[in-house]
């Protein structure tokens, strides 16, 4: 993000919010939602560069309905248990916000939410180990906007593990790769475009763990919503447009078989 940029950087964190409900051991370790303490974790770094503002998959139209989606530059999005849940009107509503330049920002188990695998076009599947683990997190690319004041590589002494194979598309982006005790590797960090849009994810995170209180994830997090801010001074999806011979300024919107 440009230090140009005349206005805050409008961060919404979008939890599920169901674990905290339900488990004990999971509100201990965050009493106020998992999307408070990620809130926290990107203002602790951004400060006065972001507003950051949580919503919950039990809000009316799960907290993200269009003028939410509107006055949103990146999406934060952590879910689990209820990936169902999510109305698929309100899963396009997002596509087509992420397609015309909201960034997005995909944490942990939401590679299988149905946005990510909307975007992906995959079935977004991997290995995994549900017991406590210890996590390298090892900077694959050290000139990447998301892996500055990052160590190399950082630990996390306790986390689910997530190996390879990771069925999603080779990423623009490679920023980190994870090992874990097992011997397992696992692309932790990558990037993509889709339209518009710039997406991150990230997959530390998991709820039986505080992974979200350890400073260099929390980092992560904020280098990762400077990064996924659009440079376009407009919201537009693109479009498909005609364009007469040497007019190259005003192309006319098609609305052939092809239209949506």
């Amino acid at each position: 993000m440009s230090d140009t940029r005349a206005t805050p950087v409008r961060v919404l964190v979008w939890g599920e919010n169901r674990h905290e409900q339900l488990e004990e051991k999971v509100r201990a370790i965050y009493p106020d939602g998992m999307h408070t303490t990620i809130k926290e974790g990107i203002e602790e770094h951004l400060g006065a560069e972001a507003i950051v503002t949580t919503t919950t998959l039990d809000e009316p139209e799960h907290g993200l309905t269009e003028e939410a989606l509107a006055a949103t530059d990146v999406l934060v999005w952590w879910g689990h248990a209820a990936h169902a849940e999510v109305a698929d009107e309100v899963v396009e509503r997002v596509h087509q916000h992420v397609l015309a330049g909201m960034g997005l920002l995909v944490l942990h188990s939401a590679h299988w939410s149905k946005i990510f695998g909307k975007l992906m076009g995959t079935s977004c599947t991997l290995r995994w180990r549900s017991e406590e683990d210890r996590e390298l997190v090892w900077t694959v690319d050290p000139t990447h906007p998301i892996a500055q004041g990052i160590p190399h590589p950082f630990i996390i002494p306790a986390q689910e593990m997530y190996g390879e194979f990771f069925d999603v598309p080779a990423p623009d982006e490679l920023v980190f790769l994870s090992t874990f005790t097992g011997g397992e590797v696992f692309r932790s960090g990558m990037t993509y475009r889709r339209g518009f849009g710039k997406i991150f994810f990230f997959s530390p995170g998991d709820q039986d763990y505080p992974v979200y209180h350890h400073q260099h994830v929390r980092r992560v997090l904020a280098n990762g919503v400077r990064w996924a801010v659009t440079v376009r001074p407009e919201r537009a999806a693109p479009v498909l447009l005609r364009y007469e011979t040497e007019d190259f300024y005003n192309g006319r919107g098609y609305q052939g078989a092809l239209a949506r």
